[in-house]
């Protein structure tokens, strides 16, 4: 009985032991180390690289940014651009597909005491429905560019897209600037949504057939030939002879003026 006495105390030692041992470990562990971002860390769609602090200066400035803007950054990582654009008083949100990305940029933009102007959500970028924005940002591969094309040459005329060094193919950027003393990803380039145009149109003048590229446009007043037509947003110019026409686009109408100020209208047939 002694024997089998001690043995039960031995046990009892052990098995307090062990457990002890254990809570100490567990109340020494160390607690887990926050998450940082890897540059090319791999995503949905594209790595992770982070766009130049002067980068997203220019982007902004390019974009002409207001306080009465609403931004939109597709693929926005450690949350830059969002907060540089929250510092200058706009309403910004970012989509991000990567839910430690999404929290990251959220601590960020508290840091920054810029919430709640930025934010986040995690999204699909090709879910996402980015109508109300008048601001897009983007650092994405062309052919993300390319899938998300469509979706942005229906958004509003003259909605503002500035994208880190990659294009759109065929449709050629309104204006590219290079910051200088820089490395790598050193461009943005700025294309303004254009209205749609191509038709035929009544005018006083005669009719008006216009033919379409992105913001380029051609055709002919009666049967005279224009010239360096163009669109920026919702706005056209285009010269015939010697006459210049300027004019705002509004649905089927366009109102504005020719020459030395005489009161020009189309109207859509």
């Amino acid at each position: 009985m002694r024997l089998l006495r001690q043995i039960r105390v031995v046990v009892t030692t052990g098995l307090v032991l062990v457990f002890t041992a254990a809570a100490l470990a567990q109340g020494t562990q160390a607690p887990a180390k926050p998450f940082e971002p890897q540059v090319g860390q791999a995503g949905k769609d594209v790595v992770w690289v982070p766009t130049p602090q002067a980068l997203v200066d220019k982007m902004l400035d390019m974009a002409k940014v207001t306080p009465k803007d609403f931004l939109m950054d597709l693929g926005s990582g450690d949350g830059r651009t969002v907060i540089t654009a929250a510092k200058r008083g706009l309403t910004a949100q970012g989509i991000e597909y990567n839910p430690d990305m999404v929290d990251l940029a959220t601590r960020n933009a508290a840091a920054a005491g810029v919430t709640p102007r930025a934010t986040f959500i995690k999204a699909d970028l090709f879910e996402t429905d980015f109508s109300k924005a008048q601001v897009i940002t983007m650092f994405l591969l062309p052919t993300i560019n390319m899938k998300l094309r469509p979706t942005i040459l229906n958004m509003r005329p003259g909605t503002r897209i500035v994208s880190n060094s990659f294009t759109m193919e065929d449709w050629q950027p309104d204006q590219s600037e290079t910051i200088p003393e820089c490395s790598s990803w050193c461009t943005a380039h700025l294309w303004i949504v254009p209205a749609k145009v191509a038709g035929t149109w009544d005018t006083p003048q005669g009719a008006l057939t216009l033919t379409q590229t992105f913001q380029m446009v051609s055709g002919t007043l009666g049967t005279m030939p224009i010239a360096r037509g163009r669109l920026n947003g919702d706005e056209i110019t285009f010269a015939v002879g010697p006459t210049t026409y300027t004019g705002r686009v509004q649905g089927n109408m366009i109102r504005g003026t020719a020459g030395g100020g005489a009161a020009f209208t189309a109207t859509k047939k």
